[in-house]
């Protein structure tokens, strides 16, 4: 699994062959990457559960150095020096990783003293040392698992207090020297042990291991295997699976990579099976696979650090971003079946689909350990200690099945694949604490939206367009978990202060952020999908922005109209809802040419029915009233046209 975890993170930098080390005398790294990621769950564990192991309950400064010194170490084992040549420079792995350790656990050692004595402010010469040796390898990391973009955004904010005292307009900021900016990044707690670092120690990892084990114990077969019983053989049925069980897979890992790569392979053959060409094929799994960080409970840990920043419970997220996510999974659904519905595509013979009852037998280990997670989480409220409770619960169920049960075998890849997810995060997310602290001591953070929102001059409109251009070019370059944070420092205070919902406004940056995964140039979900399908990248990605054109309209939707956050009344959200279900219904049917019991529909057709599914979205009686009239309008005209030509119409348009 992997909340971005394997997330948006380790999803581009974390390859499957790590599993099976080629190289015989490269075997050791397989060796310390299993033990040290051993040591940072027991150690996670620990503090979690305030187990007190051998005497050993750190402080939490000190939990948090430990954590960062154990998964970087295991970064610069696990990522090569250059993905051009990945077996050479194996002694600087080595060597960077020992540094890792060494730093941090003197830190970590030492952490009673940094709160007590003020080392951020003034601080021994060995601090000093230990302090600039982890500023480093903290940009190291972010190299090795970010990328170069994520690299240069780190050190041109990481060095900001170096010269945001020279700095025009609301740029200017608190200076500070070399050794104060280098104290104020490791010894404080605003930069690399801040907010993002706090929510991976407190609560990321317990969800990593869930997904992990919800991989190891094939819990991923059983949700497809779920999909293909319910919607298989319905009409373009491979394709509905793929948008079903792609959903239920993403919501429990919030990974999008590797939740390509574990349906992908299945879905993908199956949808070209019964027509749908390799690109649209592709372009379906990208999209489904993308609605991963939005679909809660893991939501690509973006709701973990959501929750943090704005101050509220983890479930006011959750319950906040339900809807906006299965708006989009319908739409999806809304789409393929008119695709389908269009060529006259059937879904997979009823001999070949499995019967959904034995499904369902042979799944109430996944089912039950997933009544536990929601259970703990929403009822219990403790949203740190759910996925452990869920993972033991699984484990446990699944060991009554040979075919399921941890093996020891599964048990070596469970650990690696949370140890290399784990350190994937902490890479990247210690390098984003270096952005987050240098706008934070040098209070530019706060100057930059009042600036912003004196520019708007009170629009809102013109404050969301430059605010999804921004997310989206942003997320290009980053990863959605780091695009998120940089935002929401920048960007959703200003969106707050012109008067808009504080969790809408953060949503907002979330939807727009990962819109790259989907969208040329980058469109990284597509390309991965297209090469499973052996289809056109740049095809498959112009089809997935299609598909997902939902994505780029709900976030608007929700800003203007709470309620689609359950944001009011029982009566405004079911409404709400109601409405927006019809008008992405008119929306798909402008898009796919085709309207249930009518058929095909013409240019003009598709323009007055697009435009119908809009006023409907306006949150205001009047707009909604045209759109409806609209609607029925170019409904009616096209049933009384298309009345005496069968032959447009696919028979199974109700199924």
């Amino acid at each position: 699994m992997s909340p971005e975890n394997t997330l948006p993170i380790a999803e581009v930098v974390a390859p499957p062959q790590l599993e099976v080390e080629p190289v015989p005398s490269l075997r050791w790294r397989r060796i310390a990457i299993m033990v040290l990621g051993t040591i940072g769950v027991l150690m996670a564990l620990n503090q979690q559960f305030l187990l007190n192991l051998a005497g050993f309950q750190p402080l939490g400064n000190s939990y948090l150095y430990y954590l960062i010194g154990i998964f970087l170490a295991i970064s610069f084992l696990h990522l090569p020096v250059s993905k051009a040549h990945p077996n050479r420079l194996v002694w600087l792995n080595a060597l960077l990783a020992i540094a890792a350790l060494s730093s941090c656990l003197w830190l970590g050692l030492h952490g009673l003293d940094i709160l007590q004595r003020g080392w951020e402010y003034d601080a021994p010469p060995m601090a000093d040392a230990m302090a600039l040796i982890m500023i480093v390898l903290v940009l190291e990391g972010i190299r090795r698992a970010g990328g170069g973009v994520l690299l240069c955004t780190a050190l041109l904010f990481g060095t900001f207090p170096l010269y945001a005292g020279h700095m025009p307009g609301f740029l200017w900021g608190s200076q500070f020297t070399p050794l104060e900016t280098v104290r104020a990044h490791v010894l404080g707690v605003e930069s690399i042990i801040g907010i993002p670092m706090q929510v991976v120690a407190e609560l990321v990892i317990g969800f990593v291991i869930f997904g992990s084990v919800l991989v190891a114990t094939k819990g991923s077969e059983f949700f497809m295997n779920l999909a293909n019983a319910l919607l298989g053989h319905r009409r373009g049925g491979p394709a509905k699976v793929a948008v079903l069980g792609s959903g239920i897979l993403g919501s429990l890992s919030g990974s999008v990579i590797s939740n390509i790569l574990t349906s992908g392979p299945f879905s993908i053959p199956t949808m070209r099976r019964v027509g749908y060409p390799a690109h649209y094929a592709a372009a379906v799994e990208s999209c489904a696979s993308t609605g991963a960080t939005l679909m809660p409970p893991v939501m690509g840990t973006v709701a973990f650090v959501m929750a943090s920043f704005l101050g509220v419970q983890y479930t006011e997220i959750v319950f906040a971003a339900i809807i906006p996510a299965i708006l989009f999974y319908v739409a999806l659904l809304f789409q393929v079946d008119m695709y389908a519905a269009r060529r006259g595509l059937d879904g997979l013979p009823r001999s070949e689909t499995p019967d959904i009852w034995p499904v369902i037998r042979s799944g109430w280990p996944y089912l039950l350990s997933l009544a536990v997670l929601v259970f703990v989480l929403m009822v219990l409220r403790m949203e740190s200690r759910s996925p452990y409770y869920a993972s033991a619960v699984m484990i446990l169920a699944t060991s009554f099945n040979k075919e399921t049960r941890l093996t020891l075998a599964r048990a070596k890849g469970l650990l690696m694949d949370t140890s290399v997810n784990v350190a994937n995060l902490v890479a990247v997310l210690a390098g984003i604490g270096l952005v987050v602290g240098g706008l934070s001591y040098t209070g530019v953070a706060g100057a930059f939206s009042r600036e912003l929102l004196l520019y708007a001059d009170g629009n809102v409109a013109l404050m969301l367009l430059a605010g999804a251009v921004t997310s989206f070019v942003l997320g290009m370059g980053m990863t959605v978990t780091a695009c998120y944070i940089f935002l929401s420092i920048l960007l959703a205070p200003a969106l707050i202060e012109a008067g808009l919902n504080p969790i809408a406004s953060h949503l907002f940056i979330l939807y727009w952020g990962m819109l790259s995964y989907i969208t040329p140039p980058v469109a990284l979900a597509a390309i991965t999908a297209a090469n499973i399908a052996d289809a056109p990248p740049m095809r498959t990605a112009v089809y997935s922005m299609r598909l997902g054109i939902t994505l780029f309209i709900l976030p608007f939707m929700f800003v203007y109209n709470p309620a689609l956050i359950m944001q009011g009344s029982a009566g405004d959200i079911l409404l709400s809802v109601a409405l927006a279900v019809i008008a992405i219904w008119a929306l798909t049917a402008a898009f796919e040419q085709w309207i249930y019991k009518v058929g095909k529909i013409g240019l003009l057709s598709r323009l007055v029915i697009g435009a119908s599914g809009l006023l409907i979205l306006v949150p205001e009686l009047k707009t909604s009233l045209i759109g409806f009239v609209l609607l029925a309008g170019v409904i009616g005209i096209n049933y009384f046209l298309n009345a005496n030509k069968p032959h447009n119409r696919y028979k199974g348009s109700t199924q």
